[in-house]
């Protein structure tokens, strides 16, 4: 298994304790959180329940039922039960027959699927835990993709469930350098740039890059998984909101609003561009796709009233609304040569370095410093020009990183009115935030930079492509 070494650890030490266990993985639809309970609890796992998506309190029960019956016989299973309570009694008295002195696993997958606004599932659940489970040699294991959902109603619960769940995981995607990894494992021979511009198209999600096929392009694969008439990620944007959130069209007018301005907006921009009205409603939605990993909020370096702003970070669902919805031209290899997806890729990178800012600090030799990391931008007026900075590392052994990302094919190359361009808007943000800590300019770039003279005086330090995979 490639990864998640972390998680793996932490879920052999729950099986091997003296007590019972509660354990939930948390973390975004397809992300592998079914994959990784099953491939480390393989052995031991004596009962597994998979929640139906939409699907009704009584087809939920009858489910249950169904997989008792295949792990138990049908001898000692009832043909109905009324409620989930009466449900989780037969679970109970079925493993109470079986269980040996070796702990063993429950797995509960998709748990929000089954616990429903008018299901007593979670009240069902409670009582099996409390009066059985948490007395017994078990590990049960819970997991959902709808990650806001588990940690209010299951980690944060402050009925039956409170304080009962021993360890949450919150499952990532794969870094850029994992997914070179997981690639490497099943046959793909891309290089570093290949899987840079898949990354910057799927993110690190197992389930996608699964659909990877061997011997193509990342053109013809991005072709093959979007583009084509009966392409598996032709439906996907509409089918991950609609499986993680109730009311996904609300949801979805958010993520659209976010992605309006590559820099970010904020939550009355948010008001204005997806006509939801201010109030518990917009906030509960924008907190929601922010912990699933849909958004990520910033606070404007320097901003006095403290506004955050929430840009789109994930990369699937920025490449859907950029080149897939309602787009008349499905030829990936004409799309691929457009401007659009020079900007495009312009965007992704700088959303990639973001997202791997701890390859950038590791290169940099300030991990160790406590840092935090911003855009940008402040409009022009008669007194000077405006700035628009792609990254800044705010460091507290006061120094700042003014990080310039740029994603091209050849060397960067530093000519006198670049060089000039650059030195203003240092000079611009040293005046206009009245910083008085040092500042250092850091070249962000796939391919490099070509040496001379302004190079040489200008630029502090360096990171390339090659950096993020190490």
């Amino acid at each position: 298994m490639v990864g998640r070494t972390e998680e793996i650890t932490i879920m052999k030490q729950l099986f091997t304790s003296k007590e019972a266990e509660l354990l939930a993985i948390v973390g975004r639809r397809r992300v592998g959180k079914t994959f990784l309970i099953r491939e480390v609890y393989k052995e031991n796992i004596v009962f597994e329940f998979v929640g139906i998506q939409n699907g009704s309190r009584k087809e939920q029960l009858n489910n249950f039922l169904f997989e008792l019956k295949n792990t138990f016989g049908k001898e000692n299973i009832p043909a109905l039960v009324d409620n989930w309570l009466e449900a989780f009694q037969v679970l109970i008295t079925s493993l109470s027959n079986i269980l040996p002195q070796k702990k063993q696993v429950i797995f509960i997958d998709e748990l929000p699927w089954i616990a429903g606004p008018k299901s007593d599932f979670l009240k069902a659940f409670g009582y099996f835990w409390n009066s059985w489970a948490s007395k017994n040699n078990v590990v049960v294991a819970v997991c959902g993709s709808a990650t806001s959902w588990m940690l209010k109603n299951l980690v944060q619960d402050k009925g039956g469930l409170h304080n009962r769940v021993t360890r949450t995981l919150y499952l990532l995607p794969f870094t850029c350098r994992e997914t070179h990894l997981f690639l490497k494992e099943r046959g793909i021979k891309f290089n570093e740039q290949q899987v840079t511009e898949l990354y910057m198209a799927l993110g690190g999600i197992p389930y996608y890059l699964k659909l990877v096929g061997k011997g193509m392009s990342v053109p013809q694969v991005l072709d093959k998984l979007c583009f084509e008439d009966k392409a598996p990620l032709k439906q996907e944007f509409q089918s991950l909101y609609a499986a993680l959130f109730t009311n996904a069209d609300k949801y979805i007018a958010v993520i659209k609003a976010c992605y309006s301005q590559w820099k970010g907006v904020t939550q009355n921009e948010i008001v204005k561009l997806s006509g939801i009205p201010s109030g518990g409603t917009l906030t509960q939605i924008v907190d929601d796709l922010e912990v699933s990993g849909f958004l990520t909020s910033t606070m404007p370096f320097g901003n006095i009233k403290k506004e955050k702003r929430y840009r789109l970070s994930d990369e699937f669902s920025v490449f859907y609304l950029k080149f897939m919805e309602n787009k008349k031209n499905t030829n990936f290899n004409l799309i691929n040569q457009s401007q659009a997806f020079k900007a495009w890729q312009g965007y992704s990178f700088e959303n990639f370095c973001f997202k791997h800012i701890h390859k950038i600090k590791q290169k940099l030799g300030i991990s160790g410093i406590i840092s935090n990391q911003y855009a940008y931008a402040i409009k022009g007026n008669g007194d000077f020009e405006g700035s628009q900075i792609d990254l800044i590392i705010d460091r507290n052994d006061q120094c700042i990183n003014i990080c310039e990302v740029k994603y091209l094919d050849k060397p960067l190359v530093i000519n006198k009115q670049y060089g000039r361009q650059l030195q203003l808007r240092l000079e611009n943000f040293k005046w206009q935030t009245g910083t008085k800590k040092t500042l250092f300019l850091t070249l962000i770039t796939k391919s490099g930079i070509q040496t001379n003279h302004y190079e040489g005086h200008l630029v502090d330090s360096e990171v390339v492509l090659s950096d993020f995979y190490r």
